[in-house]
């Protein structure tokens, strides 16, 4: 059974969204956060290639990318964002400072799912290419279970709208919750899920969207 990596798109996104920082003439603080954003990008659309299986699997490149995204997850992002640097070519919306904590935590996720994907690398894909694996037709990642289409990262899941980064989930309100002993035993594109749906829940909400 091969695993659908379902936040490919939010991977992507933000991999455009580094290649748009390059331009505007930035400075200062908004420059630095665009420059980290352009480093996640080349590293999220890296890893989105590992992830669909169009490369092969590199654990070393794996655990590399995601020290890159930890560098700039949780705090070292939060830093980047102080009151009033919303000027120029920045694209952050006011609500990042309005709704702080939220931005805030998931920074925070940010930082924890970048973590467990550096453990997990060695662990391979969910469907055993790659690493160890952790799943066959009816084992822990299987089709009805983590990824699946009544699973923990479908609409009503983990990640979902009521799930683990939903409003009123796990993730919502709580990063501090995960657990890094069973992220780290997650197979390394279930934890590069989590890591793409957090940019995207982020991007959605705090960003400018000018295309």
């Amino acid at each position: 059974m091969k695993l659908t990596v379902i936040s490919v798109t939010g991977a992507l996104l933000l991999a455009g969204v580094a290649g748009a920082f390059a331009h505007g003439g930035a400075s200062g603080i908004v420059k630095e956060r665009m420059d980290a954003m352009d480093e996640m990008g080349d590293v999220m659309k890296s890893l989105t290639a590992i992830m669909r299986g169009e490369k092969d699997y590199d654990a070393d490149a794996v655990r590399e990318g995601a020290a890159v995204i930890q560098s700039h997850s949780g705090e070292a992002l939060t830093k980047l964002f102080p009151e009033h640097s919303i000027e120029g070519p920045s694209e952050a919306k006011p609500e990042i400072w309005t709704d702080w904590e939220e931005f805030s935590e998931l920074a925070k996720q940010l930082d924890v799912f970048a973590a467990g994907l550096g453990a997990a690398a060695e662990n391979g894909l969910a469907h055993g290419k790659g690493g160890a694996g952790m799943t066959g037709q009816s084992g822990m990642m299987g089709q009805d279970t983590m990824m699946g289409g009544n699973s923990m990262m479908s609409q009503g899941g983990m990640m979902g709208s009521g799930g683990m980064m939903g409003s009123g989930g796990m993730m919502g309100n709580a990063g501090h919750m995960a657990d890094p002993e069973m992220l780290a035993q997650m197979p390394a594109d279930g934890l590069f899920n989590m890591v793409a749906q957090t940019c995207s829940a982020c991007h959605s909400k705090f960003r400018v969207d000018k295309n």
